[in-house]
């Protein structure tokens, strides 16, 4: 295996790519999505199940480990990888999110955002140094930049002032990240909606050659029009041969779309969060298993699934197991959730490379839709 961070293209169709990041801790081929694993777990699963639906990194967050256990504690524990058995690629996020959607009494400033603990209102100041620095306590592979992120529609004078203190984020996370071996830290676009922001937020990223490229601060509340105007604002002046990653995003049908438009790395709650509140992805579109016409219903998800969750258990069952609130429901269909995605992912990476991603976004689509008017019927 690889002592450097390295990623290569193996094949085009249009603007979407497939390729992979070579790096100390494993390959993540591309286009990936990226577990979440919130507070060192990808909730309701056993890392060994997630590495076996194909999932070649998972992300950590840098807020919620820092403030528990702590990033110290976590470092003298051996990291985040031993600390959850995960021994393959973590990418982490900067810990800005969070603090802007979940703290209390925050307050921004150029050196970086002071705020209270959701969790015991404990004070906190997280600068960009102190960020990377959490980020390597726990042992990150692809490290993320802190950045303000402002929540979409906001007026363009909030979304200029945070794109401008991002990029000089950007510039003190790159000077404390200095020269890690095999690891990578990540720049992140701002601009919101705002096509003129976007194009020069990426465009001085580029100018810090960095190893690789987020768009953030969308699916954020906009429409999925606007999101994907953006990324093709943005795409044409990210270079060809560095990696690009989505954050925060999203329904399948977002991360095929994004794909089309050259995105490589996508991360998101969705398939987890979905599956511990009834809710499952599969071939056959979206489906509320709560909904009373599961009750009787002795069909599986997907027969065609390798994933047991999908082809062994009944709707019927999986629905009792919801309605009854039982852990095992939650297990059930995270799983299968994440194993749906992970097998869209490898679809859309083999499409990619046989030149025929139309015909399977064509495919894959029309699987949604017809289940949607079988549904309907």
């Amino acid at each position: 295996m690889t002592d450097t961070f390295r990623f290569t293209l193996a094949a085009t169709d249009g603007a979407a790519r497939t390729g992979e990041i070579r790096m100390p801790r494993g390959v993540i081929r591309t286009p990936a999505f990226m577990p979440v694993g919130t507070a060192a777990t990808v909730k309701a699963m056993y890392p060994e199940q997630v590495k076996a639906l194909g999932a070649d990194v998972v992300l950590g967050n840098t807020y919620h480990l820092m403030l528990r256990p702590g990033a110290e504690r976590m470092a003298r524990l051996g990291g985040l990888h031993a600390f959850m058995q995960w021994p393959y690629p973590i990418l982490t996020d900067s810990g800005g999110f969070q603090v802007m959607s979940l703290s209390s009494l925050r307050k921004l400033d150029e050196t970086g955002v002071t705020f209270r603990s959701h969790v015991d209102g404990t004070r906190h100041v997280l600068t960009p140094e102190r960020s990377i620095e959490i980020q390597g306590l726990l042992g990150s592979d692809i490290q993320m930049q802190l950045d303000e992120c402002v929540r979409l529609p906001a007026p363009e004078s909030a979304v200029e002032g945070a794109m401008r203190l991002s990029l000089r984020w950007a510039e003190r996370c790159r000077t404390a990240f200095g020269d890690q071996p095999g690891k990578a830290m990540f720049g992140i676009v701002q601009g919101g909606d705002i096509p003129a922001l976007r194009v020069e937020s990426a465009k001085a990223l580029v100018g810090l050659d960095l190893k690789g490229y987020a768009i953030g601060g969308l699916a954020v509340g906009e429409p999925q029009a606007t999101m994907l105007a953006m990324i093709e604002v943005v795409e044409p002046h990210l270079p060809m041969l560095k990696p690009r990653y989505l954050m925060g995003v999203g329904t399948p049908d977002d991360i095929v779309q994004a794909v089309c438009r050259g995105i490589d790395m996508f991360d998101c709650v969705m398939p987890t969060r979905a599956g511990r509140h009834g809710m499952v992805y599969t071939r056959h579109g979206r489906m509320n298993l709560r909904n009373a016409r599961f009750a009787e219903d002795d069909t599986v998800l997907d027969p065609d699934s390798t994933c047991p969750a999908a082809n062994l258990y009944t709707k019927a069952y999986l629905h009792h197991l919801v309605r009854a609130g039982e852990i095992l429901g939650m297990m059930l269909l995270t799983w299968n959730n994440l194993s749906y995605y992970q097998d869209l992912m490898a679809g859309l990476r083999r499409a990619i490379a046989a030149g025929r991603l139309q015909d399977f976004v064509g495919e894959t689509r029309e699987g949604w839709a017809r289940a949607e008017r079988d549904r309907a019927a």
